[in-house]
Parts: structure tokens; C-alpha cells; sequence
């Protein structure tokens, strides 16, 4: 069924390209709608989210629970056609949605590693940042990714995110060769906060649980010297577009414990999804994998 797949793909694209220059309310009105169809489906992804609000915030009640997921939905739905835009648009396009507030000074070469937890403008702040760096002459972005399983995709989201001379890294790739883009002075962009799995991975808390984290940034901060700095792109006020904000540097960070550091970037995070809960991304399992002989708590 090569050729229904094809289908799928060719449509999928030419949907993302048309609402790349639709006009931008209209935009965000359809992906509201979508997201609030996807949210009255019955699916895995919709169960996913319920249970992470559950057990992230176990003193809200049902109907809580139920309006905080309505809104996650319906600004997940936003987020995934603001994507044709950020993905597909010129460098204005994607400014004039996304500005970039720093505690830094961008350009100046200095090692660094942008922690972009999962809220729903991320590749938003990426995106406008890479832009930026491009039309000023900054060093360029770079960003850790993960395989998708569908491939065209995967190859169109590697070109779009690397348009303005980014590079998109491998989250399997050579150490040497993510060490050398960060001593360069490249913005690393690294999203610690997705269960991959037990490999170079300890439970340390988010939200007083248990959780699968991943301890890269710790080891890479220690292996090159760069700053750590937390990075989230959110949505203003006016709910009109985003503000990408890049804080000062986390201080005395990393340290000699690599294990006490992730739990540190997990309590950084979990105080920002407080914030503004209905921005983060419920749809991933954070919780899939589990500490020997814990139950699975997607069951």
C-alpha cells in the first residue's frame, strides 16, 4: 500500500503549505476547531492526556480535569497548523508570531545549551531564534531530534528546520560531533523532558513522580563547559503569537552529580508547566517506562 501512503503524504504537504499563507486568525480559529474534534474523539492520545493531568494534579477534580484538557487540546490543534507557517513561511512570517525575549547575549559565540521543554510553541522559539541567527550572523541552531516513523516526513522536517542554516542532529549521533557544534558557540537546542527509554536515563521526580529523564544535559554541559539555560516559548497575553524567552544561565550547574542535576532540570520544568499547564505537551507518555516492578500507569 506504497501508494496510498504516497497519497497521504502529498495531501498531508499541500495542507501544511496552504495554511502557511492562509491569514493567521483564520489559521488559528481551524486548528482550535481541530483540536477541540480531536479532543471529543475517543483515542489513545486523548486517555494519555487525561491520565498525565491526574497525576500531575490529583487535588483538581473531574471536571477540572476534563475543561484543562479541552484547552490542551484546542491549543495543541493551533500549534500543529502555526506549524505550516513556522515550518514552511519566510523569516517575517515566523517573527512577526514568535519574538524572542534573552537574559543572554545572542551572537557572542559563547557554549551554550538552550533546554526547550515541550510546550506547544517550541518549534515556534526554535525556528525565530535560527532565523535571527541567520539574518544577524549568530552562530548557527542545532538541535537534537529523534527518528519519525513515517520517513518523507521525517526528511521534509530536517530540510524545514534546517532552512536557515541550522543543522539537525541525531539524538543517536557521535558524541565528538555534538561536542564540536557546542564548543563552536552553536545554539544547542536539547528537549529533556520526552521518556526515550532506560539508556542513559535515571527516575528522578517531575511532579512528585518517578520519572524516566534523560541525564544528557548534565554530561554534555560537563564534557564541553557550555552554560545551561532554560528556554520557553509561550503564548502572550493577547494570545496572538509567542514570546520565546532564554534565561540567564543556571548557576553552579552541572555539578558532580549527574542524577542530582536532572531531578534539578525536572523541578525548573515542572515550576514552568505550573505556570501554564495547558501549554505542555500531555499527549506524550512522560511516564511510560516505570521503576522496576512499578505498575505501567497507562493500562
Amino acid at each position: 500500500m506504497i501508494w496510498l501512503q504516497n497519497f497521504f503524504n502529498f495531501l498531508a504537504l499541500n495542507l501544511l503549505r496552504l495554511f502557511a499563507f492562509l491569514p493567521y486568525q483564520l489559521t488559528i480559529r481551524i486548528g482550535y476547531g481541530l483540536g477541540w474534534l480531536a479532543a471529543h474523539i475517543p483515542n489513545e492520545r486523548a486517555k494519555v492526556v487525561k491520565t498525565n493531568l491526574r497525576l500531575c494534579f490529583p487535588n483538581l477534580s473531574e471536571s477540572e480535569i476534563d475543561a484543562m484538557a479541552l484547552e490542551h487540546w484546542k491549543l495543541f490543534g493551533r500549534s500543529v497548523l502555526e506549524r505550516s507557517r513556522i515550518w514552511l513561511g519566510s523569516d517575517k512570517q515566523i517573527t512577526d508570531i514568535v519574538s524572542i525575549e534573552s537574559e543572554i547575549t545572542l551572537g557572542d559565540r559563547k557554549p551554550r545549551l538552550l533546554i526547550n521543554p515541550h510546550f506547544v510553541g517550541l518549534e515556534g522559539g526554535f525556528m525565530a531564534l535560527s532565523a535571527l541567527a541567520s539574518k544577524h550572523d549568530w552562530p548557527r541552531g542545532a538541535g537534537l531530534y529523534q527518528n519519525m516513523k513515517n520517513p518523507f516526513f521525517n526528511q521534509k522536517m530536517i530540510e524545514w528546520r534546517n532552512r536557515f542554516g541550522g543543522k539537525s542532529i541525531e539524538r543517536q549521533s557521535r558524541l565528538r560531533d555534538l561536542i564540536r557544534e557546542i564548543q563552536t558557540g552553536n545554539f544547542i537546542f536539547i528537549a529533556p523532558d520526552i521518556d526515550l527509554g532506560p539508556k542513559d536515563s535515571v527516575f528522578v521526580p517531575f511532579f512528585g513522580i518517578p520519572t524516566n529523564t534523560i541525564t544528557s544535559v548534565s554530561r554534555l554541559a560537563k564534557l564541553s563547559g557550555a552554560e545551561v539555560c532554560l528556554m520557553t516559548t509561550t503564548l502572550n497575553p493577547d494570545r496572538n503569537g509567542y514570546t520565546c524567552h532564554i534565561g540567564a544561565a543556571l548557576p553552579n550547574f552541572p555539578s558532580d552529580d549527574v542524577k542530582k542535576d536532572t531531578a534539578r532540570l525536572n523541578r525548573y520544568i515542572e515550576e514552568l508547566v505550573r505556570e501554564r499547564p495547558a501549554e505542555y505537551y500531555w499527549v506524550h507518555k512522560r511516564f511510560k517506562h516505570r521503576p522496576p516492578g512499578e505498575p505501567n500507569l497507562y493500562s
